[in-house]
């Protein structure tokens, strides 16, 4: 039969995750002839057999991929055959400004862990990677992705490595960070300096962990500080030291049999534990852990282990949980590089165990968790950036900076959006930096060139005067009209949609703070049919640190000064000349922007109980009523929902009478939990009456809330709704910028 040729170009997340091995071995399969090429497009082959084989081929490609890859586009057409006798790899091209996607770092597979027993020149070497696992985006400087354009190009492979690297039979076959103990990359003590003879760094740093020391060890994406999970000293000092009094830590544990000791672990969330991308996953508190890692709430953040390093050191240690948290001071990013931990670890580590390659994208760790049987990220980074969200609309030039807290920013390519890392809370000069240098990373890498730029409405963030000051065409975009457009987004969806977005604020486009919020609209525009009723907030973004002083006005809003000055003196709120002056300021409107912003009202619920009426981290009052809610209490408070507005009074009625009869925080919160969800309910309802639209978003902050989330769900869905929540970006601010970026891209297409 005539032979045929195929020119087959592969679009997605193809590079550095073995994928041209994969084509040569399933080429060999069927017969096919030709050759494979990495390129900046992505992979393209050129395969000539019979039609039957061709096709079998194809099939094969898409059908068999390797794990970590995502192929999203197999494009196919006849070409002339060249009468090639062999299949081979070619080397890699640079055709375009097209690229490929670029792959996040992948944990250490079981191959390559039984390689490190197993192999002479890779026993016990703590940097074994393959073409299956290993540094991905942390390492690459420039596309296509190849050894010379990574940070392990000063790693010369030795003959052995070389052979590896060369055999197309070999699994690290083209992996380019491939090393062993004669020519990779090594370990050594960064801190303190005086003469250690270490010969093994896990079995050292182990040692140092189980005496109760602070150890800081750098990871694939910046460092972090370890130690004793069971050692109430040591978790405490480490607190001290790192300036996080309050904030809850994660744990690495050596398995999920090991975890589920201490934790109720579901299958979704095992199966996100064990996931390749291996981010820490937020679980219910059992038995067993020291007060102070959670800090008293319900759920801790655990990870596995997911370095060689990581590995080894749970075969020496003797206890079985070590705290795992970033390396930084607070608000700043995480240290990634051996100047910056001397500056800023050395008076917090007891130890900095470091290596001799270079970070060159910082990439803090990803946090998940599960709700309503639904994987969600709170925090999008290693395992997970910067791999991109698949449109259904163009949004080629479109740079979108996000927002303020839990920053991160996109750029489109094509029908692409390619989500940064998260950077943090946009509020110093030090995560700006990070911001700036990492934008700058991402348009070298991904050949992108900024026409057009979104932002947030709100004029002090600093991602929005970034914008402003770009000089190029501008589109401010309402952050909950963001919200709502991420969501859709994800999906797929094109709208009209009813979005309702709860979070803790949000520039409104009356100029007042928005944050309890029924819209509707596609990304093009949006009306705001309801909302919860505002609530001035005494001292503005002190609130945020003080939920007392948002309690304190709702009360002060539906019962009068009296009620509210009893109030600060029976919950101990404040003195009163303050509580007068927080009277003064609501009566006059002096420092006081009115806020319909649900994480708000959270707060003031939380203070009300006395969960929380200081905040010592973001969104501590919200997590500490959620974690207070007594599961199976069906109780709810009443609420009235007119012209538009949810007003509260009825609840906080309901409320203040449980409080003085006493009811337990559990019920009360339950309580609370299920008439917010009820609001959720109505607002819904009142919106598909309007206007016949039955699909619903859920986006913001307050749906990191499990409870929130799985019952909202429930009602909607019984109600007849479609309801979509996110999962592959967060609900919080880390999401927003692909919500700018749809709203600008069918902004721009308007006439």
């Amino acid at each position: 039969m005539e032979r045929k040729a195929l020119l087959i170009k592969v679009r997605g997340l193809v590079q550095g995750v073995g994928f041209r091995p994969f084509v040569y071995r399933i080429a060999h399969r069927h017969g096919i002839k030709g050759w494979v090429e990495n390129n900046n497009e992505g992979v393209t082959i050129h395969a000539e057999g019979t039609p039957q084989m061709l096709d079998s081929f194809v099939q094969s490609l898409g059908n068999e991929a390797p794990t970590a890859s995502s192929v999203s586009e197999i494009e196919a057409r006849a070409t002339d055959a060249e009468g090639l006798e062999e299949f081979s790899i070619r080397r890699s091209a640079n055709l375009s400004d097209e690229i490929t996607q670029v792959s996040p770092d992948i944990a250490v597979c079981e191959d390559c862990l039984r390689d490190m027993q197993e192999q002479a020149h890779r026993r016990d070497y703590l940097f074994t990677n393959c073409t299956h696992c290993g540094p991905r985006f942390t390492i690459i400087r420039s596309l296509p992705y190849d050894r010379h354009q990574t940070t392990m190009a000063p790693f010369v492979m030795c003959e052995q490595c070389r052979s590896e690297y060369a055999n197309i039979l070999d699994r690290r076959f083209h992996a380019q960070p491939v090393a062993c103990l004669h020519c990779g990359p090594h370990y050594f003590l960064l801190h303190p300096k005086q003469e250690w003879d270490i010969q093994n760094f896990p079995h050292f740093a182990a040692e140092q962990i189980d005496g109760g020391k602070i150890v800081a060890v750098k990871g694939l994406g910046g460092y972090h500080l370890l130690c004793d999970a069971h050692n109430t000293a040591a978790v405490l000092e480490l607190r001290r030291r790192k300036q996080r009094e309050a904030k809850p830590m994660a744990v690495m544990m050596r398995d999920v049999d090991t975890a589920r000791k201490y934790f109720v672990i579901n299958d979704e969330e095992e199966k996100l534990l064990l996931s390749w991308q291996r981010p820490i996953v937020l679980v219910q508190n059992m038995t067993g852990l020291e007060e102070p890692v959670s800090n008293g709430l319900h759920t801790t953040g655990l990870v596995l282990p997911y370095m060689p390093f990581h590995h080894y050191l749970f075969k020496f240690l003797k206890t079985d949980a070590v705290v795992f948290t970033s390396a930084n001071v607070s608000d700043e990013p995480v240290v990634m590089d051996e100047a910056a931990a001397l500056d800023q670890l050395a008076g917090i580590a007891d130890f900095i165990i470091t290596y001799n390659r270079e970070i060159h994208n910082r990439a803090d760790d990803s946090v998940a968790m599960v709700a309503h049987k639904i994987p969600m990220l709170i925090r999008r980074s290693r395992g997970y950036a910067p791999g991109p969200v698949e449109l259904s609309f163009d949004v080629e030039g479109i740079l979108a900076t996000g927002a303020e807290l839990n920053n991160t920013f996109a750029i489109g390519k094509g029908r692409q959006a390619i989500m940064s890392q998260h950077i943090g809370d946009l509020k110093n000069a030090p995560t700006l930096g990070f911001f700036e240098q990492s934008l700058g990373r991402f348009q070298r890498l991904f050949r992108f060139r900024p026409q057009l730029i979104a932002c947030d409405l709100h004029p002090d963030y600093l991602s929005t005067q970034f914008a402003r000051e770009s000089g190029l065409p501008l589109v401010e975009v309402q952050h909950h009209h963001a919200h709502m457009a991420s969501c859709m987004a994800e999906h797929g969806l094109s709208g009209p949609v009813i979005g309702i977005i709860f979070d803790g604020t949000g520039l409104g486009t009356d100029g007042t703070i928005w944050g309890g919020e029924c819209l509707l609209g596609d990304y093009a525009g949006f009306q705001r049919l309801s909302h919860l009723d505002p609530v001035p907030l005494p001292g503005g973004d002190a609130v945020t640190h003080q939920p007392w002083r948002t309690a304190f006005a709702y009360i002060w809003k539906y019962f009068g000064e009296e009620r509210a000055l009893a109030a600060a003196e029976s919950f101990g709120w404040c003195e009163a000349p303050t509580a007068q002056n927080l009277v003064r300021m609501l009566g006059r409107n002096l420092n006081c922007p009115l806020s319909s912003g649900a994480g708000r009202l959270f707060d003031a619920v939380a203070a009300l109980t006395g969960l929380c009426s200081t905040s010592g981290f973001h969104a501590e009052a919200p997590m500490r009523l959620e974690a207070a809610v007594s599961p199976d209490h069906a109780g709810h408070y009443d609420f009235c929902f007119q012209n538009s507005l949810v007003s509260l009074k009825p609840m906080f009625d309901g409320l203040l009478a449980d409080l003085e009869d006493s009811l337990s925080n559990g019920v009360i919160a339950a309580r609370f939990h299920n008439t917010v969800v009820r609001i959720i309910g109505a607002m819904a309802l009142n919106a598909a009456q309007v206007s016949g639209i039955k699909k619903v978003v859920l986006s913001g902050g307050s749906f990191q809330n499990r409870i929130l989330v799985g019952r909202s769900v429930d009602v909607l869905q019984r109600d007849g709704f479609e309801v979509y929540i996110q999962h592959k970006v967060p609900c919080n601010d880390g999401g927003i910028a692909l919500g700018q970026l749809a709203v600008a891209a069918a902004q721009s297409r308007r006439p």
